[in-house]
């Protein structure tokens, strides 16, 4: 009795892909990252953030929040700063998914849409601005140390208990790169032979969550050593995994998670043995709205 909507986000499921791993030395296992309360891994990173900001006493009830994203972070954020009675204002290029911009306000918070053209790199210049100029504060996911510390306090701990220990590659699509650097820094403490693959567009391929950051936007806190390899992904081979995934395994996931799971299923042709986790980092009613399953 008596659980918060706070104590769901976490622990979340491991399920193990029947279908779509092809080599049987390989068991490749998809962590349910949809199944926290707000529906993307991003509740972990949210709560952490702002839980040890309001510990700290860097931020009070009468903080003015604001936050640029290109989706999940602004959706937990949303929720987290509501349970907390926060005021916070979410900033995101007009093209994000209305299912996206509708759910944020449901949570109570402002929602600011940026001209599509300038990207996720202007609402972060606008978001800037406000701090700079009119006394608000921002979280920043991409140089908040709270981002991965929510993964080293949870995700990893998960991932090396329910695969007792035995997990032996994680793959984590990079975008703020919180998740894989967390879960890196948690896993390679328990055993430095954990290889951690980091997922990222090609060049011009466009997924969203997922970027390959121009160098003046590489997130503060990611630190290339802690990633053992990097596999790029095409837009049509995330697109066409989120669609498998969904019809083969019955794991509804975003593009995001397509193109981790195409990266993963291409390292497990590559392995004569293993334990691969790899992250579902949302779910796949956040894009109905666009074409992803048309």
């Amino acid at each position: 009795m008596g659980h918060s909507i706070i104590d769901l986000i976490g622990n979340t499921p491991l399920v193990e892909s029947r279908v779509l791993n092809q080599n049987p030395n390989v068991r490749l296992f998809f962590k349910m990252e949809g199944h926290n309360p707000g529906g993307s891994v991003k509740d972990r990173a949210a709560l952490n953030m702002i839980q040890s900001g309001l510990e700290r006493g860097d931020i009070d009830k009468t903080s003015k929040l604001i936050e640029a994203t290109s989706g999940n972070t602004g959706i937990a954020l949303a929720m987290i700063a509501g349970i907390y009675g926060l005021d916070i204002e979410l900033v995101m290029p007009e093209n994000s998914t209305k299912e996206r911009v509708q759910t944020m306000r449901a949570y109570g918070a402002k929602v600011t849409l940026t001209p599509a053209d300038i990207g996720i790199e202007g609402a972060r210049d606008y978001a800037e601005e406000k701090v700079a100029n009119h006394g608000y504060i921002m979280l920043n996911q991409f140089g908040n140390d709270d981002n991965w510390k929510a993964h080293y306090k949870g995700t990893g701990p998960e991932i090396w208990r329910d695969t007792e220990g035995k997990v032996t590659h994680f793959v984590s699509s990079m975008g703020t790169t919180g998740t894989i650097m967390g879960t890196s820094t948690f896993l390679k403490e328990k055993n430095p032979n954990i290889q951690i693959v980091g997922v990222q567009p090609e060049d011009d391929a466009k997924i969203p969550g997922i970027r390959k950051w121009p160098e003046e936007y590489l997130p503060r806190i990611f630190d290339r050593s802690k990633v053992d390899q990097i596999i790029e992904v095409t837009e049509e081979a995330a697109i066409e995994m989120a669609k498998r995934l969904a019809k083969e395994e019955g794991v509804f996931s975003g593009m995001s998670s397509g193109g981790a799971t195409a990266a993963a299923l291409e390292l497990a042709k590559t392995l004569d043995k293993g334990v691969i986790v790899s992250i579902i980092c949302d779910r796949g009613d956040r894009y109905l709205s666009s074409d992803l399953f048309e």
